[in-house]
């Protein structure tokens, strides 16, 4: 099996060296990640000026740009195969609800499925890296499932609490839950005295109930979330055509 991996928190994040020991035995892997923290850089491709590879001393090939552009160039100008599985991650904090939207280790996965390759997003519940063996261990098991009765591709988001492995209880398949509106901006100065802003943390859980990816973690799952892009809202198609009519 040959495993493109890429990341949003960059090539020297201790989750994506941990990831890609944990896939090297079982797989020829190729790591392909931002030269810097990209978190929240959605799938945002750089349009605005030409973009440089480079090459680690461990191996890794660093970019500066996004995950999705990572992949993107693996995908369409560095690598000499077509990979059998694009992984993502591990990212440092949970990727669940409405942080699917913004998240770059989402992104570099989705990437690699709009290229028709199955794809995985891994992310640790809480920041800090404890317990990134366990979670590299899950990543792992997860990947060789292969999830023969899925559709081809595949779009799967993946969170695993920051727990020891024995103390993790059985992975659920999990729909996506929803956010409260996310809290205000931080307004700040700069040294010259202008008006500055930092994004405020997102909202907390307001969907959080059995069966979506917060409540699973909360209580100690692993959760697996299928995706899919088709952003069509079905359901208001009749009445947009009868407003057209």
């Amino acid at each position: 099996m040959k495993i493109l991996i890429s990341n949003d928190d960059g090539y020297l994040a201790p989750g994506i060296i941990a990831l890609a020991d944990v896939l090297a035995p079982i797989a020829e892997i190729v790591v392909v990640a931002p030269d810097s923290n990209r978190s929240g850089s959605s799938n945002s491709l750089t349009l605005d000026r030409p973009l440089s590879v480079q090459r680690a001393e461990n191996g890794f090939y660093f970019v500066n740009g996004t995950p999705s552009d990572c992949v993107h160039i693996a995908l369409t100008g560095l690598l000499n195969f077509r990979p059998d599985l694009i992984v993502s991650g591990i990212n440092q904090g949970q990727n669940m609800g409405d942080d699917t939207l913004y998240s770059g280790t989402v992104a570099a996965a989705t990437e690699g499925f709009l290229f028709g390759i199955p794809a995985i997003a891994f992310s640790q519940l809480h920041k800090g890296w404890d317990e990134l063996e366990t979670a590299a261990m899950v990543a792992r098991e997860i990947v060789e499932r292969r999830f023969a009765n899925l559709p081809q591709p595949y779009l799967l988001n993946v969170n695993i609490p920051n727990l020891p492995y024995d103390q993790l209880k059985p992975i659920m398949a999990t729909r996506l839950g929803k956010r409260h509106e996310s809290e205000a901006v931080i307004k700040d100065k700069d040294p010259h005295g202008r008006d500055i802003y930092w994004i405020g943390p997102p909202g907390a859980a307001r969907d959080a109930g059995e069966g979506t990816d917060f409540h699973a973690t909360a209580n100690g799952h692993v959760s697996i979330t299928p995706l899919q892009i088709d952003l069509t809202h079905a359901a208001q198609l009749a009445a947009l055509r009868k407003d057209l009519s």
